[in-house]
């Protein structure tokens, strides 16, 4: 399966070479020039595995470190390569308090994008990435997505219930059909597909 990069950067041929890159690579790439358009993009996409984003964007050089917590609030929580021409320490320690995974300096070619790419991947993000790649491939409702993650906290089905204002046996029923959906068959199973990589 061809992961999927979400690259932000706000030079047009730059964007260009670079989505060309990687795709030759296999990934398939979703580009944006801005910030805002990465999040509506991010919001849109069914999973995102990495995100690149240029650190300085459209006269602002701090773009693209603004944009790591915005993912995060969106859900998003795929590791992050920043790319940057001007990399001081305290960019690089904010975007790293920020969630980055790597930093690549300009210039550089695409075979190591690609290798900071594959870097970033390898141990495959956070807890929370993990969790939202089983559940986007499991293809679950918005509820079921609700409910899964509930459970992932550690919540018995009672306390889901209360706070969903749904019956128990509700509940079980949503549980069953995310089991099905992840291809398991119980919730100790559900937290060895995420968790035990």
């Amino acid at each position: 399966m061809k992961r999927t990069v979400l690259l932000v950067e706000d030079e047009a041929d730059t964007r260009e070479l670079l989505a060309r890159a990687l795709e030759r690579e296999g990934f398939a790439c979703v580009t944006s020039e801005t910030p805002h358009g990465a999040l509506e993009l991010a919001r849109g996409a069914s999973f995102i595995d990495v995100v690149v984003t240029d650190m300085a964007m459209g006269g602002d050089d701090r773009a693209g470190l603004r944009l790591l917590p915005a993912l995060r609030a969106a859900g998003v929580h795929a590791p992050v390569v920043v790319i940057t021409a001007f990399a001081d320490v305290e960019k690089v320690k904010m975007a790293l308090n920020d969630g980055a995974s790597y930093f690549l300096e300009k210039p550089f070619r695409a075979p190591e994008l690609v290798e900071a790419i594959e870097r970033a991947c390898q141990p495959r993000g956070a807890a929370a990435h993990a969790a939202a790649e089983v559940l986007a491939h499991a293809k679950l409702t918005d509820k079921e997505r609700a409910i899964a993650r509930l459970l992932l906290q550690g919540l018995s089905s009672a306390e889901i219930a209360a706070l969903e204002d749904n019956s128990e046996k509700t509940i079980r029923q949503h549980l069953t059909r995310i089991y099905a959906k992840c291809g398991i068959g119980n919730r100790a199973e559900l937290f060895s597909k995420i968790y035990v990589r």
